[in-house]
């Protein structure tokens, strides 16, 4: 099993959600986590919470996406781990989409997962390790009525993801993906912790125990891809 501690992880989207699910439950393996987030009053609790570094960003941005590795490099002299977790949705008929809403949800979900790894893969490949993960989707694999935006992004960011992990593992650098299902969260503006919800949907902390999992692997293992689904949710 791989030892987390001293382990330095970026988490995307770490203010809110699975994010800081992820960051929280890192930091108690005994890694050091860097938090990236846009809302950054957010973002500065989780970060003093686990005495964790805070990083204001927008990942769809390239300066923003590289700065991030740098700084996480100069903080702590090393990387280990890229926790792509940042996303974006909203759910719409296809005749009612507003384009400036598809490209910024591309922008984030797809881009953004994008432009972190392409900062990062350099470094992972010269020291020659190294685990991406990505927080993708069940929707990765399927489509629903008003989902074309969110879907066609996930599947996206999947087809990234896969590609990297072919050409990053003769680096002996991992890549996952991990898909959930419903998720109680803050997601597309909802309010986590309604009983129906609680009743239906996973929490944050699954999704964090399901990266720890992969994190954890044993050196010689990767897992290529890991979907997990409240079991009410019928797939």
């Amino acid at each position: 099993m791989t030892d987390l501690t001293d382990k330095v992880a970026i988490v995307t989207g770490a203010s809110r959600g699975i994010g800081r699910a992820i960051a929280l439950l890192l930091a108690m393996q005994g890694a050091k986590v860097v938090c990236v987030a846009r809302t950054t009053d957010d973002l500065l609790d989780v970060a003093h919470k686990i005495n964790g570094l805070a990083v204001p960003a927008d990942i769809s941005d390239e300066d923003d996406a590289q700065n991030v590795v740098q700084v996480a490099l100069r903080h702590y002299g090393r990387l280990d781990i890229i926790i792509c977790n940042a996303g974006v949705g909203s759910f719409n008929l296809l005749e009612n989409m507003a384009a400036d809403e598809w490209d910024r949800i591309f922008a984030v979900n797809v881009k953004g997962t994008f432009l972190l790894c392409k900062a990062a893969a350099p470094h992972f490949k010269l020291q020659g390790y190294g685990h991406i993960i990505g927080i993708a989707s069940d929707v990765s694999k399927r489509t629903f009525a008003t989902g074309a935006a969110y879907g066609a992004s996930k599947y996206a960011q999947d087809a990234v993801l896969s590609a990297l992990r072919k050409e990053m593992r003769p680096h002996g650098v991992k890549v996952s993906t991990i898909y959930p299902g419903l998720v109680d969260t803050y997601f597309n503006d909802s309010r986590p912790g309604s009983p129906e919800a609680e009743k239906t949907h996973l929490r944050p902390l699954d999704i964090a125990q399901a990266v720890r999992y992969v994190l954890e692997a044993p050196p010689h293992v990767v897992v290529d891809e890991l979907m997990l689904h409240p079991l009410s949710q019928e797939w």
